[in-house]
């Protein structure tokens, strides 16, 4: 309320400024000495701009460092989050200097060289020290930002670990689907032909290694062990988004990208920083794509490792939960199937066209 009322009220002062400006210009005018005479708003004019140069300096301090940045900036949990938090905040200090010394010139000159009666103008046409200087500098400066930020990205966007967890995370209107190898720990392929309505990743049975893959709920990710996102898109781009980890990938369609980080913080330990004990860590959609796209949310929960351990055991593969699939995994490598993924009298299930499926014919 109390910002509301000061936003008011600046509005309020330029406004009235602005029509004594005007007024002041109008009498000289009527006087007819406009174009002889110094107008006598000239003064308040150069006065104002400094004071509007030192109140958007206090003003723009007090928002970004007053106690709002809590809301701006959030914990980070993840390792490569904190290179990408350094990273940036050099780059603010940096162009934030930059940015309050240019603006001091360019205040500060417009006070300084205001219009006066016998004033001539400096002419002061080339430097060739200072171009040199405002030209080398800022290009040196600027090539080290550049470098920092692309080691930062190269990184975190090369080949994971040895021994990464591996997720497949595919977008669509308007969702995720999520998919996890199984014991073997290696995704199984995919075909964008094989999908329907059920099998939305269009999951190939004809590999071996998507017997045991499974899908749930929710994300689970252990602590302090790296985990790469192999993400793909089903229809337009997608983004992969979540703050808390400063991972943020497009999901294209065509296109496969991929990003690993390594999780700091569990939920628990994240609600406990926070003090919100319904936090939870979310993976969103960041791009506009399309009337539903609000709706691309998934749960992502840290845990301890022991406890992800445990909760990969208790998955369920997919082909198990989805047991008439597996009239598309080759005859030869059926039984082989149904063993992997704990498929109960695979020789009982009925292929769409009434054949019954035999595990070795």
């Amino acid at each position: 309320m109390l910002n509301t009322i000061i936003i008011i009220a600046a509005i309020l002062i330029l406004v009235i400024l602005f029509a004594i400006f005007r007024v002041s210009s109008l009498v000289d005018v009527i006087k007819g000495d406009s174009s002889t005479k110094i107008p006598s708003s000239n003064g308040l004019q150069a006065n104002l701009l400094l004071l509007f140069l030192i109140a958007g300096l206090i003003g723009g301090f007090y928002y970004s460092f007053g106690g709002l940045e809590d809301d701006f900036v959030l914990p980070v949990a993840s390792k490569h989050g904190v290179i990408t938090d350094t990273l940036f905040w050099w780059t603010m200090a940096i162009t934030g200097v930059v940015f309050i010394v240019t603006h001091i010139f360019l205040f500060g000159f417009s006070w300084k060289y205001q219009h006066r009666k016998n004033q001539v103008a400096y002419f002061y046409p080339h430097n060739n020290k200072l171009e040199m200087i405002w030209t080398i500098i800022p290009a040196i400066v600027l090539a080290a930002l550049v470098f920092t930020g692309w080691k930062a990205w190269m990184d975190i966007t090369r080949e994971s670990p040895e021994g990464s967890e591996v997720i497949e995370i595919m977008g669509y209107q308007y969702a995720w689907s999520v998919r996890y190898p199984g014991a073997d720990n290696v995704l199984g392929d995919y075909d964008y032909l094989k999908i329907d309505a059920t099998n939305q990743m269009g999951i190939d049975f004809s590999d071996r290694a998507s017997f045991d893959d499974f899908i749930p709920r929710e994300i689970h990710v252990p602590k302090g062990k790296p985990v790469r996102f192999n993400i793909r898109a089903r229809d337009v781009i997608h983004s992969v988004y979540q703050p808390h980890f400063r991972l943020q990938m497009n999901a294209v369609p065509g296109m496969p990208t991929q990003f690993w980080f390594e999780p700091t913080k569990t939920t628990e330990e994240m609600r406990v920083e926070t003090k919100n004990p319904d936090f939870q860590y979310e993976l969103v959609c960041n791009k506009i794509c399309g009337q539903g796209h609000f709706a691309m949310r998934y749960i992502i929960v840290v845990d301890e490792l022991e406890d992800y351990k445990e909760w990969f055991k208790s998955q369920e593969p997919w082909l198990k939960q989805n047991a008439d699939y597996l009239t598309e995994v080759p005859a030869k490598l059926r039984e082989a199937a149904s063993i992997v993924a704990g498929i109960e009298n695979p020789s009982d299930l009925d292929a769409p066209n009434g054949l019954t499926i035999s595990g070795s014919k």
